[in-house]
C-alpha cells in the first residue's frame, strides 16, 4: 500500500474543487494559500487569467504590523486587507476557494474577516 503525502492529497482536493469553482469578471475567485509561516490571498479572474487583488503576510505594508500577532490573527488581518482592496476596485462578490485546506483555523479566520469587511460569498 502506498501512502500519499499531505501536500499531494491537498493538491488533489484543490484540483477536484477547481473543476467546479471558477472566477469570472462579475464574481472572481478568492483563493487562499497557507504555508507553515505565512498566508496568502488573491482575488482572481479565471476567464482572463489575471490576479485582480492580493494580500499576504509578506506584503511590505503589512509585515511590520503583523509580526507580534499570532498566525490566526495575521490571517484575520490579511482577510480584512484583501477585502478592502477588492472593494476599492469595485469587487463586492467573490467565490471562495479554500485551496484544498480544511475550512478551519487560519483559512476560516481569513474568510470570516473578509466577510466582515464587506465581501459577499
Amino acid at each position: 500500500m502506498t501512502t500519499v503525502s499531505r501536500e499531494v492529497a491537498r493538491k488533489r482536493r484543490h484540483e477536484r474543487v477547481r473543476k467546479k469553482v471558477n472566477g469570472t469578471a462579475d464574481r472572481p475567485r478568492l483563493n487562499v494559500y497557507r504555508s507553515l509561516d505565512n498566508i496568502y490571498a488573491q482575488v482572481i479572474d479565471d476567464v482572463s487569467g489575471n490576479t485582480l487583488v492580493s494580500a499576504s503576510t509578506v506584503d511590505k505594508e503589512l509585515r511590520g504590523q503583523l509580526a507580534p500577532l499570532s498566525k490566526t490573527e495575521q490571517a484575520k488581518a490579511v482577510g480584512k486587507v484583501v477585502a478592502e482592496r477588492a472593494l476599492a476596485k469595485g469587487i463586492k462578490a467573490v467565490v471562495f476557494d479554500r485551496g484544498g485546506y480544511p475550512y478551519h483555523g487560519r483559512v476560516k479566520a481569513l474568510a470570516d474577516s473578509s466577510r466582515d469587511a464587506g465581501l459577499v460569498f
